[in-house]
């Protein structure tokens, strides 16, 4: 967990104290107050951010954050040192030092969860052990992974409470968080009971009374239960400042590049297996009306852009899932507290590759527009987009709307994405031989086409290749099957080029 800077007053130090080891002149005070300077410079600007897929959310005002523990640098611990160290040495101390002390809170925060949540409600039957198990999954396997950490780093530390080497430290424990794969693939259907259990009374009132307590900081069950995925991605941040502050020639130089590797590497397979279990339970939970809204694109998706509730131009609530492959419109379903999350796909799926999209400008809409003053009963309409497709079945046209502008962003940035990558996909198994499929350069095929949608009708194709970056401007008539033709004779045209070493 991030931490702010401590502003507690620091003691005086007797002025007969040896404080050579300190940048001289400078004494213990000093050095708290460069301590303190560092913390707020490191004290990372990037939070952690959650593993995707996630559901679309809004931005929350600042108000609303829970407060922080009251933090402690690591100068705050050193009276005198024997030898002098640099400002750049001091930050390193105080990012290992940091590193440290996130694994200490860290381990009493899933200890304060299982003393106090898991524990009670299993004794007052609040909920069944069962129930519990799938809430709390592997929680508990992975208190003892972050105490030996945490003994590893303390074990560091010198007389002098300086650690010299913590690469190899950290490159020898990494590998243990493979297992939170298996708690990260769990996390998406236990949020769904966590909710669906909230509306029994009993579990509101003690989930309600536990949020309310000190203890809880502000943070409800979930928050907590969030702790490790938020941790795992904060390693890379820690080890980044730590690399800035380790100077040419040290031990850590080379271990450090390669233990920011291997756990970049271990979240990538985190991501992948959580997005593929993400997307299998909401695909599980997806009911249909009629057999051909079972489009073979649904099957075929591996993980989810993101999902989140947006309304229809008659005001109803949808829930919109943006899987891998296609666009899907549900509307929720009303079920018992037993059973299972469950959507009523609405209207027929939207392929990805068949997508297209315009961001609408908030304000009245035109005399041609089809919801005006549909949304709210205002002549004014905000934060809306329309999404459409032709092709496989009659053509079809969404205009919706997001909570804010902010949400409305994401779904646009999600909803390109997901087109590009579709009809770069579909380039490469179309118009193409077998043997003339050509895999010159990945990063060619991921940015063939990326669709900027101008009003003067030209659509935008900046291509890159290993030697040179340039942008093909096509202008296309009003049929919109048309830009998905250029961007699949383009792929194929630089795939033939860049076999020949034409680019």
């Amino acid at each position: 967990m991030i931490q702010g800077p401590c502003n507690k007053r620091v003691k005086p130090v007797d002025k007969s104290a040896s404080v050579t080891g300190i940048i001289t002149p400078m004494k213990t005070p000093a050095l708290k107050r460069l301590g303190q300077s560092i913390q707020r410079s490191i004290s990372f600007r990037t939070e952690a951010r959650p593993l995707p897929p996630m559901p679309i959310r809004t931005r929350q005002k600042a108000s609303s954050f829970p407060r922080r523990r009251n933090s402690q640098l690591w100068s705050d611990t050193v009276d005198s040192l024997s030898h002098e160290l640099s400002t750049k040495e001091i930050k390193r101390q105080e990012v290992i030092y940091e590193l440290t002390q996130g694994e200490k809170q860290l381990i009493e925060d899933l200890s304060l969860v299982k003393k106090v949540y898991y524990e009670p409600m299993l004794k007052l039957d609040i909920m069944t052990e069962s129930e519990l198990g799938q809430i709390f999954g592997t929680l508990d396997s992975l208190i003892p992974l972050h105490e030996d950490l945490l003994a590893r780093l303390e074990g560091l530390r010198g007389a002098e409470k300086t650690v010299q080497e913590v690469g190899p430290t950290m490159m020898d424990w990494f590998p243990c968080l493979e297992a939170y794969i298996t708690y990260c693939c769990n996390q998406v259907g236990a949020k769904a009971l966590l909710d669906q259990k909230k509306q029994d009374r009993r579990v509101e009132h003690f989930l309600r009374l536990c949020q309310e307590s000190s203890f809880s900081r502000k943070l409800d069950l979930w928050n907590f239960l969030d702790l490790p995925r938020s941790r795992l991605v904060k390693y890379p941040l820690l080890l980044k400042e730590i690399q800035k502050s380790t100077p040419p020639e040290h031990p850590d130089e080379e271990a450090l590049p390669q233990a920011m590797e291997l756990i970049q590497r271990i979240i990538t397979e985190v991501n992948l297996k959580t997005g593929e279990a993400e997307c299998q339970f909401y695909r599980r939970g997806l009911c249909y009306s009629e057999d051909s809204q079972r489009v073979s694109e649904i099957q075929a998706s591996r993980f989810l852009y993101c999902h989140g509730e947006l309304k229809s131009t008659k005001g109803q609530k949808l829930h919109v899932f943006l899987f891998e492959l296609v666009l899907v419109l549900t509307r929720p379903m009303a079920q018992d507290r037993e059973g299972p999350v469950q959507f009523q796909v609405y209207r027929q799926p939207l392929p990805a590759a068949h997508l297209h999209l315009e961001d609408l400008p908030d304000g009245e809409p035109s005399s041609s527009g089809s919801f005006r003053g549909a949304f709210t009963g205002n002549d004014k309409v905000k934060n809306c987009f329309r999404v459409s497709a032709t092709g496989r079945s009659k053509s079809q046209s969404h205009c919706l709307q997001a909570n804010d502008s902010f949400n409305k962003q994401q779904w646009i940035s999600c909803l390109r994405q997901a087109m590009v990558q579709s009809r770069d996909r579909q380039a490469q198994s179309s118009h193409c031989k077998p043997s003339e499929r050509l895999s010159p350069d990945p990063a060619l095929y991921n940015n063939i086409a990326e669709l900027n949608l101008n009003s003067d009708g030209h659509r935008c194709f900046p291509v890159h290749s290993q030697t040179q970056n340039f942008t093909v401007i096509v202008t296309v008539t009003a049929d919109f099957l048309r830009t998905n033709e250029i961007t699949q004779l383009l792929s194929y045209t630089l795939s033939r080029n860049c076999e020949n070493n034409v680019m």
